[in-house]
């Protein structure tokens, strides 16, 4: 079968490439719809981070027998969704616009939910869910974007392969620990002491 893809001489690529230089990587050949896909990024983000936020609590909070190890695994999954927010932000920036850290807005752009959880069996639910949602938005995103930007379709593709992880992690531990446990309480401060 026949390539339909015409290939540039090198005249033309040069001629190109000096068009419109401010725009940095995106050239006249980018596809997809930018304004589209800086938003959808933009979502994604927010969803990083409030993801972040959330496991970065769980770490913080997990109490009892089990603590330690799930402790260090929402800590890992944190510090992950973090790696995640900052490749988003850079990819944003690439495609010429500005990455959204607004606070303001963090929960109303995020897929995910920030969800405190009462025992520790909740948290790994809530996390469990959160992790859930990224990888339906993340393979429709994916999708969306086909074979028109092909660089944030590869960054996507290794996101969603973290998130996965995370998810099969985490279904693990919910299936190791014990379901009916005491709500998680912090331990009492030094000032009631």
């Amino acid at each position: 079968m026949k390539n339909p893809t015409v290939m540039s001489d090198v005249k033309t690529l040069r001629e190109r490439a000096r068009l419109h230089i401010e725009e940095g990587a995106v050239t006249a050949g980018y596809q997809a719809d930018r304004k589209k896909v800086l938003a959808l990024l933009n979502d994604a983000l927010a969803t990083e981070i409030v993801c972040m936020l959330r496991y970065r609590r769980h770490h913080f909070m997990v109490r009892g027998i089990h603590s330690q190890a799930i402790s260090e695994e929402f800590l890992m999954h944190a510090d992950e969704e973090l790696e995640h927010a900052d490749l988003l932000a850079e990819r944003i920036v690439q495609l010429g616009g500005e990455p959204d850290f607004s606070p303001q807005e963090l929960t109303a752009r995020s897929h995910a939910e920030y969800v405190e959880g009462v025992t520790l069996a909740d948290m790994i639910k809530e996390n469990l869910v959160a992790e859930r949602i990224a990888i339906d938005s993340y393979r429709e995103f994916i999708q969306y974007l086909g074979d028109h930007d092909s660089t944030t379709k590869r960054l996507l593709e290794s996101i969603l392969a973290v998130e996965e992880e995370h998810a099969d992690d985490l279904a693990d531990l919910l299936f190791a620990i014990p379901q009916e446990q005491k709500p998680v309480k912090p331990l009492p401060s030094a000032k009631a002491a």
